[in-house]
């Protein structure tokens, strides 16, 4: 009797290591980063890694993949960048906030022009960040947004202030203004729009007014560096 007791099949238990790793990772900031540069993508998930209370869920290099994954693995927090192929930055938060209202996203990029932030932040973003931001802003503003706060720094702050400070440019305005910065001539912008030169012109002088400039030369300097045009 006691020999078969010696022989009986014992009943399995899982691995130490596996008990142990999931309480830790369970209470861990899951985090989705998305760019279309390599180089970022590791720098950011070795950045991340590292930290004992986030761990990087899911990598994308577009802003279509981000939306897939970001479906897959509904990460705490995601961050991506703005220019992206397939999908860009502002339709994948659309994109994100229209299936979860709730959703947490971070937008990290090299644009700082009062409209990019603007577009960002109406698009449901909760938090704005540079690219050279130093390693500690980032990782503390993973934190905040994670905990539900709104990070934008005061210098992009006061350059969103200033942009909504300014009185917005119509629809028509803005094609008006994309033509003038490609150098197209009145008469070209009104037979492209068939518009007359007369509509043109009255178009030119309420952006040089809106834009508080005087010339077309300052006038495209200005849409460009508020991110209106793309030069």
């Amino acid at each position: 009797m006691k020999s078969k007791a010696r022989n009986k099949p014992r009943r399995s238990r899982p691995a130490r290591s596996e008990t142990l790793q999931q309480p830790a990772e369970s209470g861990k900031i899951r985090v989705l980063i998305a760019d279309d540069h390599v180089t970022v993508l590791e720098g950011l998930a070795a950045i991340i890694g590292r930290q004992p209370d986030m761990m990087v869920v899911a990598q994308a290099a577009d802003g279509r993949e981000a939306v897939s994954l970001w479906q897959e693995h509904r990460p705490a927090v995601t961050m991506l960048d703005l220019r992206m192929p397939v999908v860009d930055g502002i339709g994948a938060i659309t994109e994100i906030r229209r299936q979860d209202a709730s959703a947490r996203i971070i937008v990290l990029t090299t644009y700082d022009t009062d409209n990019d932030i603007y577009r960002a932040i109406k698009a449901g973003a909760q938090g704005y960040l540079l690219k050279d931001a130093p390693r500690e802003e980032l990782l503390d503003c993973i934190r905040r947004v994670s905990a539900g706060a709104t990070v934008i720094p005061p210098v992009l702050m006061a350059k969103l202030a200033a942009g909504i400070s300014n009185e917005a440019l119509s629809a028509r305005e803005l094609g008006v203004l994309a033509m003038l910065a490609r150098g197209r001539s009145n008469k070209e912008i009104g037979t492209d729009l068939y518009i007359s030169e007369t509509t043109v012109k009255a178009h030119l002088r309420s952006i040089f007014t809106k834009l508080n400039v005087l010339s077309r030369t300052e006038a495209i300097s200005v849409a460009s560096r508020r991110g209106l045009v793309q030069l």
